[in-house]
């Protein structure tokens, strides 16, 4: 791989310029596949063009927040790049959000307007009728809907370079005080170009889009590593496991997912008995949440090749480190730093730890946010003067440099004075061969203390008491780290990337109610 530093020195000032040179360079060469349609380069470039036009037209301006409410398809690929050469920002919402968050980040990115991907998601469609908003059409994208002008909208200040502000994404946190990550040209670039060529992305390379683009992993890292390699992206709205057979069959090279894709894809096997066929298949990555070993050696045996892994979070768009194609890994490590980015373990007192110590795991490099929108203090809580970025995950490092993420703080247990990692026992879990997935939450308790909770999703139509559950992490674990209470689900809440929503499962443990989760 080239060096970082020229790298980042070739990067162009927006990301739309990495379509626009392939549209030169490689005109019929394949750039989108969604269902049957696909497009060439010089299609994707007609696609922008049209797109372009029509935010004009609609009186979007530079520095405006045009928030895509929708799912993963074509235009809202084409809106991205469009609204990027147009110096406006990208406000990417998944639209499975609630009414109540997507009228809340509407507001307060101050969207001058909304567009909503109706032709994929029943969910946009739903938001758009309640906005009034106006079904579109174009030859090239399709159908959509737009919604009314903000005459209050006030533009942003327009920066030279490719420092100016990409996307505006929102972290999973918006049950509270909503936090716009604002990510630039530059953070997102850099770590699509690092990350894809670390993992050798090119010409001929098929790549899966079925991570949410309105999340910073299916954005940054599959999206644009895609683009910047000249790849074909494959669209995918939702993660469906039938559908992700028949994708593989029809010549997927590359599947990043989260470790809950992996663990429904294989429930889906067990239980189907289908053949699973993956010809041109050469890369698999897992990343978003912790990595389960009993996820990775059973994805690994079904596919008979690794299963990759990386790390990352939104606020470092968001690749931090990756294990390594010509390095693989038998362990759960998420390999080592990517080029160019610095990484730090940071004891209790500020100070660095030594290998194989745990403690906060610090990041400083180009893919760093440029800060929460409108939230100065927020943004200084997270990163100090120097440019570093505290991450709030626990992490331990090898002597040879790799990286073990040991759990976020904010679901730390501590237990009668021991810390337990949800992760730890999450993983004696997961190695029940009857258990799909589980989750593990912390309860405050009468004393002061907190109890450990697990909850645990089991496959459709089985039958696993509680009590061997039991039993089995009490074979496994130490006193500290077994769960005063283990709950047997159907399914476990997930988000629009599949990570677990362990908020709404701490909630219910704390109010002891499991019937709607």
């Amino acid at each position: 791989m080239r060096p970082t530093a020229d790298i980042l020195d070739d990067l162009p000032p927006r990301l739309a310029k990495l379509a626009r040179q392939w549209q030169r360079r490689a005109p019929d060469a394949p750039a989108m596949i969604q269902g049957e349609t696909r497009w060439t380069y010089a299609q994707l470039g007609e696609a922008m063009d049209e797109a372009g036009e029509l935010l004009k037209a609609l009186e979007v301006r530079p520095g405006d927040r045009l928030m895509l409410v929708g799912e993963n398809c074509l235009l809202l690929v084409a809106m991205i790049l469009a609204a990027g050469e147009l110096d406006a920002w990208a406000a990417i919402i998944n639209a499975r959000l609630s009414e109540r968050e997507i009228d809340t980040i509407r507001d307060h990115c101050g969207a001058r307007r909304v567009i909503y991907t109706t032709d994929v998601s029943a969910e946009a469609t739903v938001h758009a009728r309640r906005h009034g908003a106006e079904l579109r059409s174009l030859p090239r994208l399709g159908s959509f809907a737009v919604g009314p002008l903000n005459t209050g909208c006030q533009p942003e200040p327009v920066e030279p370079g490719n420092t100016q502000v990409a996307a505006l994404i929102y972290t999973s946190g918006t049950t509270g005080t909503p936090k716009g990550v604002m990510l630039t040209h530059r953070n997102v670039m850099f770590v699509g170009a690092v990350s894809g060529g670390l993992r050798d992305i090119g010409p001929g390379d098929v790549a899966y889009g079925v991570l949410p683009m309105s999340h910073v992993f299916g954005l940054a890292s599959v999206m644009v590593g895609t683009l910047y390699g000249g790849a074909c992206l494959h669209v995918a709205p939702r993660f469906a496991p039938a559908q992700v057979l028949a994708d593989l069959r029809a010549g997927l090279t590359m599947w990043n997912g989260v470790p809950a894709m992996f663990a429904k894809f294989l429930e889906h096997i067990r239980l189907s008995g289908a053949k699973v066929e993956a010809p041109a298949l050469r890369f698999l990555s897992a990343g978003g949440s912790p990595l389960d070993p009993a996820i990775k050696t059973e994805t690994e045996a079904l596919f008979g090749q690794v299963l990759n892994n990386g790390y990352g979070l939104t606020e470092s768009a968001p690749t931090i480190c990756q294990t390594r194609l010509d390095a693989p890994r038998g362990d759960c490590s998420v390999g080592h730093a990517l080029p160019g980015i610095e990484v730090r373990i940071v004891g209790p007192d500020g100070q660095d730890m030594p290998d194989g110590a745990v403690g906060e795991l610090w990041s400083r490099g180009p893919g760093t946010m440029k800060g929460y929108y409108h939230a100065p203090a927020m943004t200084a809580e997270v990163i100090d003067s120097q440019g570093w970025l505290n991450t709030g995950d626990f992490a331990r490092r090898d002597p040879d440099g790799a990286l073990f993420i040991v759990g976020r703080a904010k679901e730390l247990i501590i237990r009668s004075g021991f810390n337990v990692y949800p992760a730890e026992v999450e993983a004696v879990f997961n190695a029940h061969p009857l258990v799909t997935h589980s989750a593990v939450v912390g309860r405050p308790a009468a004393d002061g203390n907190e109890e450990v909770v697990a909850f645990v999703q089991v496959a459709p139509g089985t039958d696993l008491p509680v009590a061997e559950l039991e039993g089995w992490a009490a074979a496994r674990l130490a006193p500290y780290k077994r769960p005063g209470e283990v709950v047997v689900v159907g399914h476990l809440p997930a988000g629009a990337t599949g990570k677990i929503l362990k908020n709404r499962l701490a909630e219910a443990a704390r109010n002891h109610s499991y019937d709607n989760l």
